[in-house]
């Protein structure tokens, strides 16, 4: 504590101590010096003694002021220590508690029975105790030290946190040296602690916000990068300020070429559109016109997001390419405009299929009577020359027929072993009746070409595509067909090319000098229903069905078409095996699955036709004949009975069922077509098998497929016929069964 200013008190200036020494060497001042001689005068002895006396009198009361002063900065003390708010308390070397403050009792012993407050030290907890410990060194050595963060265990369920501050103070003692005291406050940071907490847990909090905020703007951003959508955002004054990759690709404008550009510059009409379209947070605008950064138009469907914050506002604009869509659109109206021909072609192959088989019965009729008539007519006759020729386009009748059933209803390929060379030649004879007289056909095959194994009616359906899409490519010019073929055996490159097998082919090629084809062209020209026509004016599966007819072949076909110098098509089927040679002309007649011919009559020594009455002793034989053209029925009856037999025909299988019920022994045989007005011929070959189980039984059909075999042949059927059949096979089939039921009787 500083002392207080008492120089008002001394005019010399003296401090009290000074002016009590000076009275005090005074008083002791001898009056006499050396030798006993008298120094002053008595007048002068008092008037020193007067002034001494004067100056005790000042000294007393410079004495009594500052006991006055002391006393009062004691008072202020006390006063500043009980009422400072900080816990403050005076510590001996001991740690002994020589003075707390009120703050210092309330903080540490807050009620009665809390621990009182005689020692710091059992308060301190006894991890922070070395601290503690350490902070009191320093301050005896350094004269203050404190320590950070100690808690005090004020009872088992209460503590508190605070900075312990410590200062070194040596007060004096009479008689001895001063005394090691500590003045200790301690400064409870509760409060702050909890304040620092909640601030770090805010801290942390907020951390976790922004990495939240972060993440999700990662996320939105990886949104708007793999969006399919062209994502354009742009400020108030629609400069673009995002720019996603798909924008780049659809505008063809890198990101940062569009940074900062007008929106108009992508979208001419998208300004005006957006003023009329902000009264809404969302709007669609619709179809647009968008430029590429080069100035191609592009079809755009466009719809808009407005955001409005404190800076402005930003539109977001999402642009979706229709140019995909708009092709798709086309190309489904195209296919839906083809597959509505498709199935109007469908629907004629249907009709043409069933207008085949009542044909068959026509043209059976008329071969059967030609077949008569030439019987009757004498030899030489020229009747019989006319006869003859209507056999003739017959025949070539009935082959058409099984085209057209062939072709109607889609049956997998019947190979066999062909001659490219004679197919070609018919193909010929067909082509030339509706080639336009600016067109001409010509046909250059090499002699003694190999056979090939084929469906004869598949090839020639394949040879007559190409050539009519050859006639329609040249269209009203004047112009030429080539059809060659040539033995070959194709390299190593091209049978990787083709997918060809090793081996000796046929190549069958059809060029044409018409306008040809692009290389865009070329690659879809297999494609079903792809065509180049107008709507209307072709389907696109003549060139797919050459495809096809070569998958089923194991071939392949070889196109080359330059811009203006025409098409070449090149077919390349296999060679029949070696050794294979070709059918004898009745075989070829005879269906593919009959159970019998009159080939296999011949193998047994009997001649065609030779079946007759063996003697006018034997048994006339009766043969069933069920059919629904009662035509036919009418043609089979004069021919059997012309070769001796006894013939009852019927055209109601229910009929005929009924009659073989009534009689089953009376018959030796049935004969019935497959496919009749409201029954199959199947069924009745069935019922009359339950009749009569050891009947024979043979199927006439004018289309013999894999299915009609196997359902026949599981129904107990002996042997199948082809319609329109020749007389000889019919009745060489007759003879046949009817021979081999007496051999089983």
């Amino acid at each position: 504590m500083s002392e207080p200013d008492l120089s008002f008190l001394d005019p010399a200036g003296r401090s009290p101590a000074q002016t009590a020494t000076v009275a005090l060497q005074r008083v002791e001042r001898p009056w006499f010096t050396a030798g006993d001689r008298p120094v002053a005068s008595t007048q002068d002895l008092v008037a020193e003694l007067r002034a001494y006396q004067a100056e005790l009198e000042n000294q007393n009361k410079v004495l009594s002021y500052s006991q006055t002063v002391a006393e009062s900065a004691y008072e202020r003390f006390e006063t500043l220590f009980a009422s400072v708010p900080l816990a403050l308390m005076v510590v001996d070397e001991h740690d002994l508690v020589l003075q707390a403050n009120s703050m210092a009792h309330r903080l540490f012993q807050p009620s009665e029975h809390d621990r009182p407050l005689s020692a710091l030290m059992p308060f301190v907890r006894e991890q922070d105790v070395d601290r503690v410990r350490e902070a009191f060194t320093v301050a005896r050595q350094a004269g203050h030290g404190e320590v950070k963060e100690i808690v005090f265990a004020i009872s088992p369920d209460s503590r508190i946190t605070g900075d312990l501050h410590i200062a070194h103070i040596e007060p004096p003692q009479d008689g001895g040296p001063p005394l090691t005291q500590f003045l200790c406050a301690v400064i409870d940071q509760g409060p702050l602690l909890a304040e620092r907490n909640a601030l770090q847990r805010s801290t942390q909090a907020l951390q976790q916000r922004n990495e939240q905020l972060f993440a999700s703007e990662k996320r939105l951003e990886a949104v708007i990068n793999s969006a399919l959508d062209a994502i354009v955002c742009v400020d108030q004054h629609q400069r673009i300020t995002v720019f996603n990759p798909t924008a780049a690709a659809l505008f063809q404008c890198s990101a940062s070429d569009a940074l900062g550009s007008g929106l108009q510059r992508f979208l001419p009409d998208a300004p005006r559109a957006l003023a009329l379209a902000k009264l809404n947070t969302q709007a669609l605008l619709g179809e647009m016109t968008a430029l590429t950064v080069t100035g191609k138009e592009l079809a755009v469907e466009v719809s808009v997001s407005f955001e409005r914050h404190a800076d402005g506002e930003t539109t977001t604009v999402f642009a979706r390419d229709l140019t995909g869509r708009k092709k798709a659109e086309a190309h489904r109206s195209e296919l839906e405009a083809q597959l509505r021909e498709s199935q109007k072609m469908q629907a004629v192959g249907t009709m043409a299929g069933g207008i085949a088989h009542d044909f068959n019965n026509i043209l059976g009729a008329i071969l059967g009577n030609v077949e008569l008539a030439k019987a009757d007519c004498a030899a030489g006759s020229p009747v019989l020359e006319s006869l003859t020729e209507i056999d003739k386009a017959g025949r070539r009748a009935r082959n058409l027929v099984r085209q057209i059933l062939t072709f109607s209803r889609n049956e997998p390929p019947q190979r066999t072993v062909v001659s490219l060379a004679d197919i070609a030649h018919e193909t010929e004879r067909l082509l030339r009746v509706t080639l336009p007289p600016g067109i001409a056909l010509h046909m250059r095959l090499s002699p003694g070409l190999p056979p090939v194994l084929a469906d004869a009616t598949q090839v020639e359906q394949a040879l007559i595509n190409l050539c009519t899409n050859a006639i329609h490519a040249i269209d009203n010019e004047r112009g030429a067909i080539h059809v060659d073929a040539l033995a070959v055996e194709p390299d190593q490159r091209l049978s990787e090319r083709l997918a060809l097998m090793p081996g000796n082919y046929v190549a069958l090629t059809v060029s044409d000098n018409g306008p040809g084809m692009e290389a865009a062209t070329l690659e879809r020209i297999f494609e079903p229903f792809f065509t180049t026509k107008p709507v209307g004016q072709g389907t696109g599966l003549g060139l797919a069905v050459v495809h096809g007819v070569m998958r089923t072949h194991q071939g392949a076909v070889d196109v080359h078409s330059v811009p203006g110098q025409g098409s070449r098509f090149t077919l390349y089927f296999q060679a029949a095996p070696a050794g294979a040679s070709l059918p004898a002309p009745v075989a070829e007649s005879v269906a593919a699955g009959a159970f019998a011919s009159a080939a296999d009559l011949a193998a047994t020594g009997q001649a065609p036709g030779s079946a007759r009455v063996a003697d006018s002793q034997e048994r006339q034989r009766h043969v069933m004949y069920v059919d629904d053209d009662e035509a036919l029925v009418f043609l089979v009856q004069r021919l059997l009975r012309r070769r001796g037999y006894l013939v009852s025909g019927f055209t109601d299988p229910h009929a005929a069922t009924a009659a073989l019920r009534a009689e089953p022994q009376r018959y030796d045989l049935l004969v019935t077509d497959y496919n009749m007005p409201g029954f199959c011929g199947v069924d009745l070959v069935r019922e009359a098998r339950r009749i009569r189980p050891g009947l024979p039984v043979a199927l006439a059909s004018g289309y013999v497929t894999t299915e009609i075999e196997q359902a026949a042949l599981a129904e107990g059927a002996r042997a199948l016929i082809h319609k329109p059949n020749d007389v000889e096979e019919l009745c060489a089939t007759v003879q046949r069964l009817v021979a081999g039921d007496d051999a089983a009787a």
